[in-house]
């Protein structure tokens, strides 16, 4: 027996029509032409699927145990359709992203939640792309956006810029190098460096500053959130570098200072990497708005 969804619906139409001339009207075609196609499925089945002297027209127990796979099986279909056609036109989809920058949590989370309002059918999830290779993982679409600070050139692969940050100097505002216009390399040598807990090549202190003069800190310290590393920098216990907005944004006390790193400061470009393929679906393009605006907030901080 071939039983195809025209013939699911059909049963069904029947069903809540009670009868032929309604049901017909309800799926757009004659009278006639449906009665040939339950024709057709009763000669399929080998037995009736109603009882035909009946007003109004009732399903046989062979036309209700179909009814019942057309009330399992048709709202799953709409749905599939549904889902389909959103991700077509670009309203639903997934949207997983990794993340190389640590301190970029405390940005991000803003920018999800009101993504989230304005797009509830986008399947978002987050992994911190501190575990994983997260570049990668982006060319096998095992992730659908890396933000990060270092760009590559990868086929098939877009770095949007996001926006500028400076990596500051974070000292207690009683700490010697509290008094230094500008804090270099050389400076952490005898100092107790705390960080968040990541590769050293995925910090801006190192990579940027320290492994570039050859320079190795008397110890190093980690801590998972900022507002930790912020309460022990403010203790004395230890000195740091972060982003210019986070420390901004935290805002934890004001037992600490910001120095600049260098004469001359450093400065970094954030970026979500994405896939060619996926610029410009309308979910991406939102996302991709709001993080902008959300930079900007933090930037004017």
């Amino acid at each position: 027996m071939h039983i195809e969804f025209r013939h699911l619906r059909t049963i069904k139409a029947i069903h809540d029509a009670g009868g032929l001339a309604r049901a017909a009207d309800q799926l757009h075609i004659t009278q006639s032409a449906l009665s040939h196609q339950i024709k057709g499925l009763e000669d399929q089945a080998g037995v009736e699927l109603f009882v035909r002297r009946s007003k109004p027209l009732k399903l046989s127990a062979a036309g209700l145990r179909l009814l019942r796979l057309a009330e399992q099986v048709l709202p799953q279909v709409e749905a599939a359709v549904a889902e389909f056609t959103g991700l077509r036109d670009g309203s639903s989809g997934r949207l997983h992203i990794a993340i190389e920058c640590h301190a970029c949590f405390e940005w991000l989370f803003p920018v999800l939640e009101m993504f989230r309002k304005s797009w509830p059918d986008v399947d978002v999830d987050i992994r911190p792309g501190l575990a994983f290779d997260a570049l990668p993982a982006l060319m096998k679409e095992e992730v659908d956006l890396v933000v990060s600070s270092d760009p590559e050139d990868l086929a098939g692969v877009t770095f949007v810029e996001l926006f500028d940050y400076a990596p500051v100097f974070v000292a207690s505002s009683t700490h010697p190098l509290a008094q230094k216009p500008y804090v270099e390399a050389a400076d952490f040598r005898d100092q107790t460096l705390i960080t968040y807990p990541v590769e050293r090549t995925r910090l801006d202190v190192f990579s940027q500053l320290l492994i570039p003069a050859k320079v190795e800190p008397a110890a190093v310290r980690q801590a998972e959130l900022t507002a930790v590393i912020l309460l022990l920098v403010a203790s004395n216990r230890g000195v740091s570098v972060l982003p210019d907005w986070v420390v901004r944004e935290v805002k934890y006390s004001s037992d600490y200072v910001t120095r600049p790193l260098t004469a001359r400061g450093l400065t970094r470009r954030l970026y979500a990497a994405v896939r060619d393929d996926d610029l410009g679906k309308p979910y991406m393009d939102k996302l991709l708005d709001l993080a902008r605006v959300e930079a900007r907030k933090l930037q004017a901080a």
